[in-house]
């Protein structure tokens, strides 16, 4: 089997900061490894590998989030984590012959890279291979009947290499003899975006019996907001507290006192279950670089490491007897371990199932982020409760058995990973003008059957957008930015308001060129300011299910969210109008701008469609030239990539100019020229601006 490793000493720098990663010192991988993948339906974004790891030890950070919550808001909580199996091999099922611990690892702690020469990157996969990407979004390019959630990512991969593909040996590397098929789990619902869940099916193809198997998760979690403390140096990743919820089997971590204000955030890695019995939940953690430490040393072979995944500390300190220990919730650089086991033996070809969930939740209360009180912890149970919730299915009390009416499917099985829906999302038109949006949206919310209790059970839409100037909070909760502006629902029953859809439905449905979808609603909205992002989005809601104790549940308000910069609409030379400019007089350190000289803008307004702008000192020097094409404005200024996604609409008749001259420098203060060059006809325009700094 041809494998696609190649281990590089990887260190990162942060350009312009002279940080180095005091945690990259670990091998990287690449080739057809693929770390390219992450959820991006719901409220987390983490990074999922095909070689048994999650997160990216920020190597792929500003671009692609390790494991972010809530999305956009630059708060990452990972560095990286892996999964780990050990066990030891046997000649059969009464253990006879019996060899090892051994134990494969996904990812170690980087203390023990240096003593074993590696980064205990130890699944390999085949030279092709990826992560398969499905969803059960029917609106999805990725849509697949066999899609388990909104985002599915498959992968497989093996410990049966002892080389690599370039034939580099996996040093200390002892393979088990297991293939796993791996796939995560991620919704965009709003009672269920923010968890993912990770199902491991882990095959047997040796010849040997597995014996006291353990399956575990391996985080080294790290919560810091980057937007205000990018990545890098030993301070960044020791400020985590640390804890474990037995009930919930559950280790987390959270950030101690590393951004205060701006974090309030819980990682949590969670055992949902098994398809096997298994004598315990084991959690354990210990310190970055600390090998002497009788108590939390970061284990060194293979044998340690399975004395971990048994929930080993040193003596008699185990969570497993319920100790808490409150030097756990002091701020530390630690790595913690989740595991499930002993499995009391895997026969040669029989399989095992694990699943885990990864959870975040934002801290519960005013109390200080440095304290861990159960009152905080509030929102992680309850979102970690939602999490048991989709794996346990049709078992919804949780006993295992099948019991009478909770067969939904009629497969005489238990189903798992079903969750009340909401109903579709439906699909959204935005028409910008002026200082006005006007939302256009179509009926398939209407069709939604609940895969709970089989109704159609449509209520009714909301519409949301954000206040001017949301997007400048660089600690951006999108669901908390987001204001309920309308809503409007059925009138034949006494649930809600009962306005009806009177206001908002069409005379004529509307269809638009180039958009095959049909659109019954309209819903205006007037009185924004020109050149600012607001976020907008339209929601359906059901009548929830009173049998089922579930209340009414509503689609995600950012899924599909549309981000939109009002403006004027483009001009032709006819209409006669004069073309702008604004802010003018332009001030520095305006609200609108960002932190530094290239988060600036001002706005060129009333444009054609396409044109060239020119900007000149008073003595006639050309300062800046500005292509602008109504179909893609100012999108490439920095701004933008900084507060905005890539997807934001503009109008056609404007354009922003962040104040840096074609010699890539900073405009003075004072008096400038412009011209605007129709392409279409030749006819030229002219103004006048002034900048004050």
């Amino acid at each position: 089997m041809n494998q696609n490793r190649i281990r590089i000493l990887l260190f990162v720098f942060v350009l312009g900061a002279n940080l180095i990663f005091a945690q990259t010192n670990r091998l990287s991988k690449s080739l057809k490894d693929d770390n390219t993948k992450f959820t991006n339906v719901g409220n987390i974004g983490i990074t999922i590998t095909n070689f048994g790891t999650y997160g990216h030890g920020f190597t792929r950070w500003p671009q692609q989030p390790s494991a972010e919550y809530p999305k956009g808001s630059g708060i990452e909580h990972l560095f990286d984590g892996g999964l780990w199996i050990g066990a030891y091999k046997a000649n059969d099922s009464l253990g006879n012959g019996r060899t090892g611990p051994y134990v494969t690892t996904g990812a170690v702690d980087a203390a023990s890279v240096s003593a074993r020469g590696g980064g205990g990157f130890e699944w390999t996969n085949k030279m092709e291979s990826g992560v398969i990407e499905r969803s059960s979004l029917l609106s999805s390019k990725f849509y697949s009947p066999l899609a388990i959630s909104h985002q599915d990512l498959l992968s497989d991969f093996t410990d049966t290499n002892i080389v690599y593909d370039n034939g580099e040996v996996i040093v200390e590397h002892i393979p088990i003899g297991v293939v796993v098929r791996q796939e995560s789990y991620a919704w965009n619902y709003p009672f269920a975006d923010y968890f993912v869940i990770m199902n491991y099916w882990i095959k047997n193809v040796s010849d040997k019996y597995l014996d006291s198997v353990y399956v575990g998760l391996w985080t080294d979690a790290v919560i810091r907001n980057t937007k205000i403390t990018p990545p890098g140096g030993s301070a960044f990743f020791n400020k985590g507290g640390n804890g474990f919820i037995p009930g919930l089997r559950m280790g987390y971590e959270f950030d101690s006192n590393g951004d205060p204000g701006f974090t309030n955030s819980y990682l949590g890695v969670q055992i949902l279950g098994a398809s096997e019995k298994f004598d315990s939940s084991n959690y354990v953690t210990w310190q970055f670089r600390n090998a002497s430490d009788p108590i939390f040393f970061a284990p060194q072979n293979d044998f340690e490491r399975y004395s971990k995944m048994q929930g080993y500390f040193g003596g008699t300190f185990r969570f497993n007897d319920g100790i808490n220990p409150q030097s756990l919730k002091a701020p530390s650089n630690r790595s913690f371990m989740v595991s499930a086991g002993a499995f009391r033996n895997i026969p040669p070809g029989d399989s095992i199932n694990v699943v885990f969930a990864i959870v975040c939740a934002k801290k519960f209360g005013e109390e200080p982020m440095s304290l861990d009180s159960d009152e905080q912890k509030l929102n992680l149970v309850q979102n970690a409760d939602w999490a048991l919730r989709a794996y346990f299915g049709e078992d919804r009390n949780r006993n295992g058995i099948l019991d009478p009416g909770e067969d939904i499917d009629g497969n005489g099985e238990i189903t798992r990973y079903i969750l009340p829906g909401p109903p579709v999302s439906p699909k959204v038109k935005i028409v910008t003008e002026s200082n006005k949006v006007t939302l256009f949206w179509d009926r398939s919310s209407e069709n939604s059957i609940d895969p709970i209790s089989g109704e159609a059970d449509f209520e009714g839409y909301r519409i949301y957008k954000t206040n001017a100037g949301a997007d400048l909070d660089l600690t951006q909760n999108l669901l908390a930015s987001l204001v309920k502006v309308a809503e409007f629902d059925s009138s034949n029953n006494n649930l809600f308001f009962n306005t009806g859809f009177d206001y908002v439905k069409l005379d004529e449905p509307v269809k638009f060129t180039g958009d095959t979808v049909t659109y019954h609603y309209k819903f205006e909205i007037d009185n924004l300011l020109n050149g600012w992002q607001y976020l907008f989005n339209v929601t359906a809601f059901d009548r929830g299910d009173p049998v089922n104790r579930i209340e009414s549940l509503e689609s995600s308000q950012i899924f599909n969210i549309k981000r939109i910069i009002p403006g004027t609409p483009a001009v032709s030379d006819e209409d006669n109008i004069e073309i702008g400019v604004y802010p003018n007089p332009y001030y520095g350190e305006a609200y609108w701008d960002g932190r530094n000289e290239r988060l600036r803008k001002l706005y060129f307004y009333n444009l054609p469609k396409e044109c060239d702008i020119y900007i000149y000192t008073l003595a006639g020097d050309i300062v800046k030239k500005i292509e602008h094409d109504q179909t893609t404005n100012s999108s490439s200024l920095r701004w933008f990539e900084q507060y905005s996604d890539g997807t934001q609409q503009f109008a056609g008749g404007e354009a922003a100019w962040d104040l840096i001259s074609d010699s890539d420098q900073a405009i003075a203060s004072g008096l400038y020229l412009f011209s605007v060059k129709n392409k279409a006809t030749g006819k030229i325009k002219t103004g006048k601006f002034l900048i004050i700094k």
